[in-house]
């Protein structure tokens, strides 16, 4: 038996609203050793995402339901520092879900090793982790993105919009972000080449689609839903698509969830809005992995995450952060040095 402590953050109750820290409870065990198959990983760096508000719920979903009492499902980098499966060993870094806490024993086939001489850590949760692919096949596949096209972007300073809209750059689209301040909005234009961006929280959303995307939009790729959908819908050219990928803006509500109410535009440009699940996608990551690792290595595309210290102990006040509005790029938490 390991004599060492495993730190943990638990679900203790389904959150209304914003999560509470009453909704949480933390706890500690000794750290498990692994079996047969089986890798122990000492968690280094910690994935925080908007869909982790979604698994809170007891609600039907494309994964059940954090269970409470469980430890809080998170993506996670980390070090192997033992192994009973043959493809990894000591000392190796892994990609997996890790979830809130300083040790995990995971399954070999379930985790994916990472060469942190390639990337630093925090890369392989952003854009060539999830967040890469979420970004990749959401605009590419879904959004059937093509050279010319008006792409338009919101959340787009968060982990996966600035990622959307930079390979909608790179890929020859005219792209618009839409985020929240300022700085944010300087961020997509001067630093990560967006052709504008809107500023939801200072200025009118609805003019500022109708001049910078004069002829509409042919593509939507949607991460915050609610107001910013609507106006967005009210400005599709013929034949666009809809690409939702969340509604941040939603996950908290307590007064219900708010649904378009310009969906009859659909009809009128005869566009199409479709949902989708990264996972669906995760025997074709390598192709996507590989394509954007060309574009970081050239300096097409750049990687920009918003990494918090604290350990373990400031998860839950850390997830606050995704919907306050507080970060810009990838949201991490670092556990532990490595």
């Amino acid at each position: 038996m390991n004599a060492a402590l495993n730190h943990q953050v638990r679900l203790a109750a389904r959150p209304q609203g914003l999560p509470k820290p009453t909704d949480w409870e933390h706890t500690s065990e000794p750290v498990g050793e692994p079996g047969e198959g089986e890798i122990l990983v000492k968690t280094l760096y910690l994935s925080l995402d908007p869909a982790m508000r979604g698994w809170m719920n007891d609600q039907r979903s494309y994964v059940p339901p954090v269970g409470i009492g469980e430890v809080m499902r998170a993506g996670g980098v980390g070090e192997v520092i033992a192994s009973r499966h043959p493809g990894f060993a000591e000392g190796d870094h892994v990609n997996g879900i890790l979830n809130a806490q300083e040790y995990a024993v995971v399954a070999g086939d379930g985790a994916t090793k990472v060469d942190p001489s390639l990337a630093p850590l925090p890369v392989y949760l952003d854009a060539l982790g999830i967040t890469g692919m979420t970004a990749y096949f959401g605009l590419l596949d879904v959004g059937q993105a093509k050279e010319g096209d008006t792409v338009v972007v919101s959340g787009a300073a968060g982990a996966v919009g600035n990622v959307t809209g930079q390979i909608a750059r790179i890929k020859g689209c005219r792209v618009i972000g839409i985020a929240g301040g300022e700085e944010k909005c300087r961020w997509l234009t001067e630093d990560l080449g967006f052709d504008a961006a809107i500023d939801y929280k200072g200025g009118d959303v609805g003019a500022g689609l109708r001049e910078h995307a004069p002829k509409g939009v042919n593509v939507f790729f949607d991460n915050v839903g609610g107001e910013i959908l609507d106006e967005v819908l009210a400005r599709l050219a013929p034949k666009a698509r809809v690409v939702i990928c969340g509604a941040i803006s939603q996950y908290n509500t307590e007064t219900g969830f708010r649904g378009p109410q310009n969906y009859m535009m659909l009809l009128v440009v005869r566009a199409r809005m479709e949902g989708f699940v990264v996972f669906d996608y995760r025997d074709r990551y390598a192709e996507a992995a590989g394509e954007i690792a060309g574009w970081l290595q050239s300096g097409e595309l750049q990687a920009r995450e918003d990494v918090v210290e604290g350990g373990i102990e400031v998860f839950p006040e850390t997830l606050l952060k995704l919907f306050n509005g507080e970060n810009t790029g990838k949201l991490v938490l670092k556990v532990a040095d490595g």
